[in-house]
């Protein structure tokens, strides 16, 4: 059985974004972990919603957030080339902090089995 179009088109957007943004994008602006938690294609392959999230403090978060957004076109090329797509998506980008939340409850429970807290 094989999986939708949109389906298969989000997990190469996953995986070509990841290259890009380890390699291929070079802004001072971009700190901490970052990584590509998610993307959300419409069923037409016009639109992506891609999910970052930046494992490190706030200014971190906010400039890479920052610099993404600056270099959108850049990046929306890149991808229309790598995926050899007709029509390279329109896309953007959400911060996603459910990796810091699941790190911050994992501390807390290691504080706790360990009668910290």
């Amino acid at each position: 059985m094989s999986t939708p179009r949109h389906l298969r088109v989000a997990q190469s957007i996953k995986r070509e974004l990841s290259d890009i943004i380890l390699r291929g994008l070079k802004d001072a602006r971009i700190g901490g972990i970052v990584s590509v938690t998610d993307v959300e294609c419409t069923n037409d392959c016009r639109h992506a919603r891609i999910f970052i999230s930046v494992f490190g403090d706030e200014n971190q978060q906010k400039g890479t957030m920052e610099a993404l957004e600056k270099h959108q076109g850049e990046i929306r090329g890149q991808l229309g080339r790598r995926l050899q797509l007709r029509f390279a998506p329109e896309i953007t980008f959400k911060l996603d902090d459910s990796l810091e939340r699941g790190a911050k409850v994992t501390a807390l429970i290691n504080q706790i089995s360990k009668g910290e807290i």
